[in-house]
């Protein structure tokens, strides 16, 4: 109303009218905002302006300096990584690359990482553990490259080596689910300690249109489906499988992208904070708890005496038989290179940021 009263040069005389027409579209905004379905907030996990993990690290980072390769000769545009400073601490920066428009979109393969993707992820996660950084994921993807050609390069090995491994890194991982989480692809980078999730992003084992072509046969049903996935943050915090939601502008992070910067970042301080102060023993254990418990519904285990034991106690017992192997789980990685560290492996760690480039430089971590 304000424009076309400028545009026409018409003077409606009529301010008070203006200003309750905008009060009632504020309140109906938010009735419309806060009563999404299911469906309506998977559309806002997919807006094509949503904010993508490199505009993400551009807010929460002073600097970033991007790592590319997966030692193989491949580099996937849809998996991005590298050393970001905040707040001057050196974290190691994962996530998956969405394009801003089509052309971007074909070149990052819509978000879909191929087995290099992956690869290249593990590969900075373990150079990440070497250096004592702590790792920060950042999941927005439809899921894996389903394709032929990955298929036969090892999809599966690549995604299931990703998750053996990462319960074994003995730094803090903390995930962000930005935007869509879809299945194994997004778990590959999405076994961490504790895992956020953008109000409106979701997280699902499968995209609501392929389970109502597998339950149904009818693709018609995706309403349905996505209701019965429970693929929204809501759902995801109830049954244990997010640990934290992170509020969005009214109508989605697409409407103010440069807003989700500043609750990103603090979340990651405040619960880096937190993680740094365990050992790594502490760190493993409870990661893979976190874990182990999820599924667990009420009676789930007997002890030796047949006494029930609630779901914290079963997972204590699933793990009691397993402890003395826990040098097992941790993989005892080689590396061809001898390097000596820039700080102490050790937590709490984190040196320089212009040195710890430099000094993956030298070592032929930056290039292709």
């Amino acid at each position: 109303v304000r424009r076309v009263a400028e545009e026409t040069d018409v003077d409606l005389q009529q301010q008070q009218m203006i200003d309750e027409l905008e009060k009632r579209a504020a309140k109906l905004r938010v009735a419309i905002y806060t009563r999404l379905t299911p469906q309506q907030k998977l559309m806002i996990a997919r807006h094509p302006n949503r904010p993508t993990f490199l505009d993400v690290v551009e807010q929460i980072t002073d600097k970033f300096f991007e790592l590319h390769g997966d030692r193989a000769g491949y580099d996937d545009q849809a998996l991005v990584g590298g050393i970001g400073s905040i707040d001057g601490i050196s974290f190691m920066l994962i996530g998956h690359q969405k394009g801003r428009d089509e052309q971007e979109d074909i070149e990052r393969n819509f978000g879909m990482p191929t087995p290099s993707g992956y690869r290249k992820a593990l590969r900075l996660m373990r150079h990440a553990e070497r250096f004592g950084f702590p790792i920060i994921t950042f999941v927005d993807t439809p899921g894996a490259y389903a394709g032929i050609e990955t298929e036969t390069l090892g999809q599966g090995e690549a995604i299931a080596m990703n998750l053996r491994e990462m319960f074994g890194l003995k730094v803090p991982i903390i995930c962000f689910v930005i935007g869509e989480g879809g299945s194994g692809g997004a778990l590959a980078i999405g076994c961490a300690d504790y895992t956020f999730i953008l109000e409106n992003a979701v997280y699902y084992v499968t995209s609501p249109e392929a389970a109502a072509a597998i339950l149904w046969k009818d693709k018609t049903m995706m309403d349905k489906a996505t209701s019965a996935l429970k693929i929204t943050a809501g759902d995801l915090v109830k049954l244990g499988v997010m640990d934290e939601i992170i509020p969005e502008p009214l109508g989605g992070a697409h409407t103010n992208p440069s807003a989700i910067g500043a609750p990103i970042k603090e979340a990651l301080l405040s619960t880096f904070a937190e993680l740094r102060t365990l050992d790594e023993l502490d760190l493993l254990t409870r990661r893979r708890d976190k874990f182990r418990r999820m599924g667990v519904w009420g009676v789930t285990a007997e002890d030796d005496e047949g006494k029930i034991l609630d779901p914290d106690d079963a997972v204590k017992a699933l793990n009691q038989e397993e402890a003395e192997a826990i040098q097992w789980l941790v993989p005892s990685h080689s590396y061809s290179m001898s390097i000596t560290p820039l700080t102490s492996p050790s937590l709490p760690c984190f040196g320089n940021f212009n040195e710890s480039c430099q000094g993956l430089q030298w070592a032929g971590y930056g290039g292709g």
